[in-house]
């Protein structure tokens, strides 16, 4: 008995569809949140438009099998917007407190492996409106040869927004415009940034003295209010003017308290004082107070320049600017020049020879130098002269020249810098000439031209410098274009010839040039050397992970490649069977010479052979390991999202069925699927139905169906379904089962499917079933049940008892949908029952271009105690709402009631339901026939075979 029983439930319901289903993804965008209007611009190109900080949200409505993955991405907008570099794998976007420059185009991208990515795009618009910005410009102009000057007043008034702003100028209270006023002109200047109207005030006269407002407006689209602004005009307006207390060149010395005030001399309204450092922020410790900046103890890095700047909205903003300079020296360096004009690179005697000595100081004009020989001051002759500012050399260098060089020449030469009079220390720099001063010469250490390291390891590259003096050495990178050192720099300095790099990484391989520096040494051509790198690192393999099925008995190859690595070999390869070391493979003579991959041979796959394998290659530097997982279990079945309505309520039952369908993934690629194993768990409780579907041969793109029942309103459901085979469970997939109504509202949820209350109404619907209903309600009116006649079903009615008055109106609001099709149609049973009945309206609210609405369908009058049905077509141009209106009559006995409202496409059934045509309400004795039942005949059949 328990046998059969098994087989009722597990046969009955199932279905069987020989058809493929894989079908290439197909995608839709709508929206959601808080936008003020969708419309179609240009017919092809949709536009959401939004106000800016509020929530954007959109939907990638997505068709197609397998289940399409969906990744949104943008264009246009900021160019320091980087959405596109992250991109969003859902199926809603959702931004919350958008800003204006996340406006653009977004693009819905569906993907599932089969045919062309469906792709859709919408543009976003962010519409803002920031305070406006006024300023007041003056001109005077002799008029008949200084006769009388003519004073004009310029007001402009600038705004950013989205879309662009209207401008309303005001004087006092009164609205100004050319024709009620020939001394002003209102214009639109070219060539600004932003919106900008400007108000002329020509010829001032005594009345143009007053307040003027400039009030902007983007029309209240998306609720944006209007802004102003107002300026009062005097005849003491003026722009701002300024003084400084010190000179705009400003040297002083390290450790010093520095104080500069920035005077007003002028400016009505009162202007405001800001002071800014240039580059940079204010210093540390600096204060600006007012007019006055004071920074304490000075310092070098203190040195730039520091601005004040007045402003009041009238003309131009004053401006004044000190140029702070700190005394400083470093980088003391020196340059030894043989003879030019004989292109000589050595020392020689009677040939000439300059010896160049630099500071790097500020300011740089004020340094002084010093030269001295063998310790004592240098004399000045016709064969030694000193020069300053050489051409050939950096500004503000000094030179000692040398002609037809002596042997008495030859000694010790010292340069030395000061600030004479400033508590600078003096800097100083030595260098020796002699007949052992030669230029330099550079090289690589033997064994050192090819340095080789592991990824992670220091690094030390060097190149040799002889010659006397030994000038520095500045290393580079030769082959990558641009390429920077590790340290940032496009050129790094190394006294010794040594450069050192920590932690090298794989992107720093490659070749290193040294050459010699021009400075602190011979200004010769630089000699050059070349260092290669080599970092070693771990072997990188494909695959990481892979899964590999097959059926039970035939051959499997597993092969594990070397993608990158250095070197580029593998050195030893090592197979694992369940962390068990398994015996080298036979080695093929091709593969030998230069291995690039391993191979593993399984001959047949069978449930001892089934499991998990590791390859460890190694190229002598690291390893990398491969894994595969073998087995003859079948894939995961994938679920069939795009079916039709696959709820299906039973309002008497307070139960909802669910048609689940599937495919099966690869059915050929392992033994047939059996049968199926079926888990149902309601969510939030731990037990869980178990059921056995048994399948006939599964083909790929067959589409499999089970009825699931006895679902309870509105719990959610998780189903997983398991495929066996002979070699037994397969992978598991899951999903869960929510409860919907598809545009079908019983109202038996307290979200009421989404419906609002509107705002702008007298008073509001109102959710109850026999059982919440109030005892002391008003008789003769109303319904007393839900149109499934039992006590537990909800409706929504208004209540017309007081303090309600005839005309008063409720307003129940559904969802906003997105017309995807030409016509609908809106089904809903109303109750009319009462001598005041009013009247019921079926409004329909465009949302293409604002929000205008219009009636669909509208009753009066009582209709007797019955639940009767109308079906109302509608034909939206775009995205659309339907609205519920109730008006209350003459009475308190005028309660209407609505339930069970379903909108579906396409168009009304043809034959409309009687109005007179009544649904019995329960207890009324009609007879009540079954419904015939599938599953009756072979129930009885059955139960012969068992007597």
């Amino acid at each position: 008995m328990e046998v059969t029983c098994l087989l009722l439930l597990a046969l009955i319901p199932f279905h069987c569809r020989g058809q493929g289903v894989y079908a290439p993804a197909q995608a839709q965008i709508v929206h959601a949140g808080q936008a003020c209007v969708v419309k179609e611009d240009n017919i092809s190109e949709r536009v959401y438009t939004i106000r800016e900080g509020d929530t954007l949200m959109l939907q990638c409505l997505v068709t197609g099998h397998p289940r399409p993955q969906v990744r949104w991405t943008k264009t246009a907008g900021s160019a320091s917007d980087k959405f596109q570099e992250t991109s969003v794998f859902n199926e809603t976007l959702r931004i919350e407190r958008i800003a204006r420059t996340q406006g653009g185009r977004y693009y819905c991208k569906a993907e599932n492996g089969v045919g062309v990515p469906a792709i859709k795009s919408i543009r976003v618009d962010v519409q803002y409106l920031d305070e406006p910005m006024l300023t007041v410009h003056q001109t005077v102009s002799d008029v008949r040869g200084n006769f009388y000057q003519e004073k004009t007043v310029f007001l402009r008034c600038t705004v950013n927004s989205n879309p662009p702003a209207r401008f309303i100028w005001k004087r006092g209270s009164d609205t100004l415009s050319h024709s009620q006023d020939n001394g002003v002109d209102i214009y639109e200047p070219l060539y600004t940034q932003g919106e900008t109207k400007v108000l002329k005030l020509k010829n001032l006269r005594p009345q143009d003295y007053a307040s003027y407002t400039c009030q902007v407006s983007v029309r209240n689209v998306c609720g944006i209010p209007d802004k102003a602004i107002t300026f009062r005009l005097t005849n003491t307006t003026a722009p701002p003017a300024l003084k400084l207390s010190v000179n705009e060149t400003l040297v002083v010395n390290p450790g010093e308290n520095v104080t500069v005030q920035c005077l007003l001399t002028g400016g009505d309204p009162l202007p405001q004082l800001q002071w800014s450092h240039g580059p940079g922020p204010l210093p540390l410790g600096a204060l600006a107070q007012g007019g006055t900046l004071s920074i304490p103890s000075v310092q070098a890095r203190d040195s730039g320049y520091y601005n004040c700047t007045a402003t009041n909205n009238v003309g131009n903003p004053a401006k004044k600017t000190v140029n702070l300079l700190v005394r400083s020296m470093k980088n003391a360096t020196f340059q030894i020049t043989p003879d030019v004009i004989k292109e000589s690179e050595n020392i020689q005697l009677g040939q000439d020879l300059k010896l160049s000595c630099h500071v790097d100081a500020v300011p740089q004009e004020k340094v002084t130098y010093q030269w001295f020989k063998n310790g004592k001051p240098a004399r000045m002759s016709k064969r030694l002269l000193v020069t300053r500012n050489d051409p050939e050399l950096p500004a503000v260098t000094s030179s000692l020249e040398l002609i037809d060089l002596h042997f008495s020449d030859y000694g010790t030469y010292l340069c030395m810098a000061s600030f004479p009079g400033a508590p600078v220390p003096d800097l100083s720099v030595e260098v020796n000439i002699s007949s052992e001063t030669v230029p330099p010469t550079i090289s690589v250490p033997k064994g050192r031209a090819v340095v080789t390291v592991r990824e992670g390891s220091p690094a030390e590259l060097q190149c040799e410098v002889r010659g006397k003096p030994r000038p520095p050495v500045l290393w580079s990178r030769v082959d990558k274009e641009a390429a920077l050192l590790p340290s940032g720099l496009p050129l790094e300095e190394t006294p010794d010839g040594k450069l050192r790099l920590e932690r090298v990484s794989r992107d720093m391989s490659g070749t290193y040039r040294c050459q010699t520096a021009r400075y602190n040494g011979f200004n010769v051509r630089p000699r050059e050397a070349q260092v290669q790198l080599n970092v070693q690192f771990p072997p990188e393999v494909e695959p990481s992970s892979q899964d590999v099925r097959q059926a039970l008995g035939r051959p499997v190859l597993l092969r594990c490649s070397l993608l990158r690595g250095s070197p580029q070999r593998i050195a030893s390869a090592v197979w694992r069977f369940k962390g068990q070391l398994l015996p080298p493979p036979p080695v093929v003579p091709a593969a030998a010479e230069a291995p690039d991959h391993a191979e593993l041979r399984l001959d047949a796959v069978t449930r001892d052979s089934s499991g998990s394998y590791e390859c460890s290659v190694s190229n002598d530097v690291g390893s990398a390991v491969c894994l595969f997982q073998v087995s003859a279990k079948a894939y995961s079945p994938e679920f069939y999202f795009d079916t039709p309505n696959p709820t299906r309520s039973h309002k008497l039952s307070k139960n909802y069925s669910y048609v689940l369908q599937w495919t099966q993934r690869e059915p050929d690629a392992v033994d047939p699927v059996l049968n199926y194993r079926l888990s149902v768990r309601q969510l939030n409780q731990h037990n869980a139905v178990v059921k056995a579907i048994p399948v006939r041969r599964v083909e790929k793109g067959q589409l499999l169906e089970y009825i699931l029942t006895d679902l309870r309103v509105p719990h959610s459901y998780e189903v997983r379904l398991t495929p066996y085979t002979t070699f037994g469970a397969g992978d598991m997939a899951s999903r869960i089962i929510h409860y919907t109504e598809h545009n079908t509202c019983h109202f038996e949820d307290e979200k009421i499917c989404g419906y609002t209350q509107d705002l702008t109404d007298n008073f509001d619907w109102t959710r109850q079933n026999a059982l919440t209903q109030n005892p002391k309600r008003s008789p003769n009116t109303g319904p007393p049940t839900d149109i499934s006649g039992t006590p537990e079903g909800y409706y929504m009615f208004i209540e017309t008892s007081r303090p309600r008055e005839l005309g008063d109106r409720a307003r129940l609001v559904s969802p906003l949908y997105n017309a995807s099709a030409k016509f609908y149609c809106v089904s809903f049973f109303y109750h009319m029952y009462g001598k005041h009945i009013g009247s019921l309206n079926l409004l329909v609210r465009s949302r293409n271009k604002g929000a205008l609405d219009t009636h669909a369908w509208s009753l009066s009058g009582n209709k007797g105690n019955v639940w009767q049905q109308a079906h109302v077509p509608i034909s939206p141009s775009g995205p659309f709402q339907i609205i519920f209106e109730g008006v209350r009559g003459s009475g308190y006995l005028g309660d209407i009631a609505i339930d069970d409202v379903t909108l579906k496409k396409g168009e009304c059934p043809r034959k409309q339901m009687d109005p007179n045509k009544v649904v019995v309400m329960p207890g009324s004795g009609a007879p009540c026939q079954s419904s015939p039942q599938l599953w009756g005949p072979m129930a009885i059949f059955l139960l012969a075979l068992q007597r």
